[in-house]
């Protein structure tokens, strides 16, 4: 088996239990099915980022036994590519401010959440006017994906068939600090990195099918996508450092390396790991359960 998976953190803290877990199981799906595993650091918000986080992160993986093929990529170094890939699709400026957006979004007719497409089909003098208007204020115009489909279907390994929608979505931020968007950033990046397995939080599922449809466009390969069940504190809420000692850092002031591994090992259903390698040895894709786990349970 050729290709590769990856686990591609933001940079802005510790990463906690639920980013933990997904790691894991990122890394065993890789192992077991024969890919490389690349980890890429997710720092386009470079206002939230720091290289002391991304560093802190990297160790934590490692500290769990987690191992990486070839260099680790820092999307910051990767601007130019994004650019390229912009340079190469079909898009428009977008005026709108959040509010703006919000408003529409709740017109009769619109579904919640999609941009409704207001800045589509302005004039050139109405787009100039508008960007003049932004000019003044200190703010650029953000630039969007003109898409000619509503919807995209995409395979998760564990989910089956998913089709989600599509609109214009953002390509590359406007306002006073513009910057690359993330959906255009991970299909560039994973289409350069060869990456042919995507496995991330539950969460992200919805913009996979935005993703993929971005892909198609660029003709870089759809990935097969695998989306694991968040971890939730005991109210069902997403775990968060709010709930406690909870990123691996804090939890290895209470136990050995080996307890953190266990714990993971166990949410995952294979209690008495106490070692990455013999999780993998022992684990089965088809074993993933499809309910979140609750820290603490």
């Amino acid at each position: 088996m050729t290709g590769a998976g990856r686990y591609a953190p933001s940079p802005s803290g510790d990463l906690h239990f639920g980013n933990l877990r997904t790691a894991v199981v990122a890394w065993l799906l890789a192992r077991h099915t024969g890919r490389e595993f690349l980890l890429r650091v997710e720092d386009i918000d470079t206002q939230r980022s720091s290289e002391e986080s991304a560093q802190r992160q990297i160790e934590d993986l490692r500290t769990l036994g987690l191992t990486f093929d070839g260099e680790i990529l820092h999307q910051s170094d990767r601007f130019p590519a994004y650019a390229e890939a912009l340079d190469r699709l079909p898009t428009y400026e977008c005026y709108c401010s959040r509010k703006e957006i919000q408003e529409a979004s709740r017109a009769p007719h619109a579904v919640p959440g999609s941009y409704p497409g207001t800045c589509r089909d302005l004039t050139e003098g109405e787009r100039e006017g508008r960007r003049q208007a932004l000019a003044e204020q200190g703010r650029v115009p953000a630039v969007r994906l003109w898409a000619d489909v509503a919807e995209f279907t995409v395979h998760d390994r564990w989910l089956g068939t998913y089709t989600g929608e599509v609109d214009d979505f953002v390509l590359q931020r406007g306002g006073q600090e513009p910057g690359w968007a993330y959906n255009l950033a991970v299909v560039v990046d994973d289409g350069f990195q060869g990456v042919d397995q995507v496995v991330r939080g539950e969460d992200l599922l919805a913009s996979a099918p935005r993703q993929a449809y971005l892909a198609s466009l660029l003709g870089i390969e759809i990935p097969e996508y695998g989306h694991v069940p968040l971890v939730l504190n005991a109210e069902g809420r997403r775990l968060a450092k709010r709930d406690g000692a909870v990123t691996l850092r804090e939890m290895l002031l209470d136990a050995p390396v080996d307890a953190v591994v266990a714990h993971l090992a166990a949410s995952l259903g294979y209690p008495g790991m106490t070692t990455v390698g013999e999780l993998l040895e022992q684990w089965d894709p088809e074993s993933l359960s499809r309910q979140a786990y609750v820290w603490g349970s």
